[in-house]
């Protein structure tokens, strides 16, 4: 099923806003994900010499990966990076590169290029600067495909509820160890900048306990729509302006 909420007549013009499909099969709905994805980076590969590609971690997105690694793209043209991080090394368990290398990265999907976030240094602050350097040099902006993810709190990529984000051109931030339930680690994360000027941005979740935030956070921007971010930031991605955000949901 597919929706887009309602547009009040204050909404800014520039907001295209969000486009909900509900499916009830997550593997079957993966390989949507997957098949749509494909096709933009294909579309882009028809446009540009290369195409840029960034994914988050977790488990939802695994099916997902699979699915698109099979895809029969020129994937020595597309490069490949993460929305956020845990500043962990690819082997520690709650490494999102690790996940990323072991489901996505694989068969005639190996020959892309990867673009790791984490880089070794002690603290994601003191590994920042590099990291800024690295991906001004290397992946193609904007992005081409972004595919984002929601935790139940609302947050996305390394966004967390009531988390001031930088709103100058920078790529990417350092993030402190969040609460539980989330994965306490530091982390580094893309910014809003680098993340909703994507060409084709996304949203892909899965599960009931996500279900109210996520209409929550479909209502359309009112007058308080900064603390209403500020409250759910995965709001920073389905109203960006000019997005039509498209969001991939199952119970």
């Amino acid at each position: 099923m597919v929706t887009r909420p309602p547009s009040p007549s204050s909404e800014p013009a520039a907001t295209a806003g969000p486009v909900l499909h509900r499916g009830a099969d997550a593997t079957e709905q993966a390989r949507e994900v997957a098949a749509l994805v494909a096709d933009q980076l294909q579309q882009a590969l028809a446009q540009r010499p290369r195409a840029t590609l960034v994914v988050s971690g977790g488990r939802t997105p695994v099916a997902m990966w699979q699915a698109l690694r099979e895809a029969p793209l020129d994937w020595r043209r597309v490069d490949i990076t993460l929305a956020d991080e845990r500043w962990v090394p690819p082997d520690h368990p709650a490494s999102n590169e690790g996940l990323l290398q072991q489901h996505l990265l694989q068969g005639q999907a190996a020959q892309a290029r990867w673009w790791p976030l984490f880089n070794g240094a002690v603290t994601p602050a003191e590994g920042l600067n590099l990291l800024e350097a690295s991906l001004a040099q290397g992946p193609s902006w904007p992005a081409d495909v972004v595919v984002l993810g929601m935790g139940s709190d609302g947050h996305t990529a390394s966004w967390f509820p009531h988390q001031a984000l930088p709103d100058g051109a920078q790529r990417c931030m350092a993030v402190a160890a969040p609460p539980p339930p989330n994965v306490v680690e530091p982390r580094v994360s893309l910014t809003p900048a680098a993340l909703l000027s994507a060409r084709c941005l996304l949203v892909h979740l899965q599960g009931r306990d996500k279900e109210s935030t996520l209409l929550q956070a479909l209502l359309p921007p009112g007058f308080d729509e900064t603390q209403q971010s500020l409250a759910l930031p995965i709001r920073r991605a389905l109203w960006a302006p000019g997005q039509a955000c498209q969001v991939f949901y199952t119970p």
